[in-house]
């Protein structure tokens, strides 16, 4: 069942790639980014054995919470699986605006923002490091509130490939679905570095939770997004594109001079500096929205 599944996802997903190709040579008479697949690629079959390689460690912790969970909650009926799923996606919510706003967590979802176009292999370009990085953390809540673990792997798993046809230019807005779910549109503008669209649209499948806790942002006709990072990355190297910001963090460390210092190099903000020569996302936004009230 669970190999009839996985092939039916890599068919959907390799379909939907040939079509954007498609679009782009036939529609926009664009060329194809082939040399940021081939790194995208190469960052997901890295993914993939370190996976491979770590499988099984998380698996006890999470059925350890199982055994000591506040309560069972049955998903016996559509119901209860709403509820789960409301419960990951909140979750999901939280752990994907911290892998932005704590650099020990970015240095791993870094990678996924990396690519400087936005398409669909780009999807692939995933964290080797979630393990280290303490993104599961985040679903342990669920699991400890009554959720299978099983079931959380299943939702997550859901959410992930929900994701993948949102890395595209080639669909437009959509209209009333995008007061709801998480549109290509949405998610333009999650990978966009213009200051105005900086760390906003954390959720999966969902928007709500963003337009609840303040952190939606509309993509807008008249600014067109630019993608990757503040500081683009120009290596196609998986290895680099991985782990290029535990390199950076390493050498602060090496100058951090107090508790604070190093406090703040690993779970301040990205782009945190003690003597503030370097500026974090909140500044950049307040930079960009003076300079829109003095134009």
């Amino acid at each position: 069942m669970g190999g009839n599944l996985a092939l039916l996802s890599l068919t959907i997903l390799v379909s939907l790639t040939l079509v954007e190709l498609a679009w782009l040579k036939l529609v926009r008479h664009a060329s194809y980014p082939w040399a940021d697949v081939a790194a995208s690629i190469g960052v997901n079959i890295g993914r993939r054995a370190i996976k491979f390689a770590t499988a099984g460690l998380l698996g006890p912790v999470f059925f350890w919470v199982w055994d000591h969970r506040l309560w069972h909650m049955p998903l016996d009926g559509p119901l209860p699986w709403a509820v789960a799923f409301l419960m990951l996606e909140f979750f999901y919510y939280w752990e994907h605006r911290m892998a932005h706003e704590v650099r020990w967590m970015w240095a791993g979802h870094r990678t996924h923002h990396s690519a400087n176009q936005i398409n669909l292999p780009a999807a692939v370009r995933l964290s080797w490091t979630g393990l280290i990085c303490g993104s599961w953390l985040f679903f342990l809540p669920v699991v400890w509130l009554g959720v299978h673990p099983l079931a959380v792997f299943f939702l997550l798993a859901v959410n992930l490939t929900y994701q993948f046809w949102l890395h595209t230019e080639t669909i437009p807005k959509l209209g009333p679905l995008e007061w709801v779910l998480n549109t290509p549109s949405h998610h333009r503008v999650h990978h966009a570095v213009n200051p105005r669209y900086l760390d906003t649209n954390y959720g999966g499948v969902l928007i709500v939770f963003d337009r609840l806790f303040g952190t939606f942002a509309e993509e807008k006709a008249d600014e067109k997004c630019r993608y990757g990072l503040v500081v683009p990355e120009m290596s196609r190297n998986p290895f680099v594109i991985a782990l290029r910001e535990f390199a950076n963090i390493g050498r602060d460390l090496a100058r951090a001079r107090s508790v604070r210092e190093v406090a703040g190099y690993l779970v301040g903000p990205p782009g945190w500096s003690p003597d503030g020569s370097r500026q974090t996302t909140k500044q950049i936004r307040l930079s960009y929205a003076r300079s829109g009230e003095t134009a």
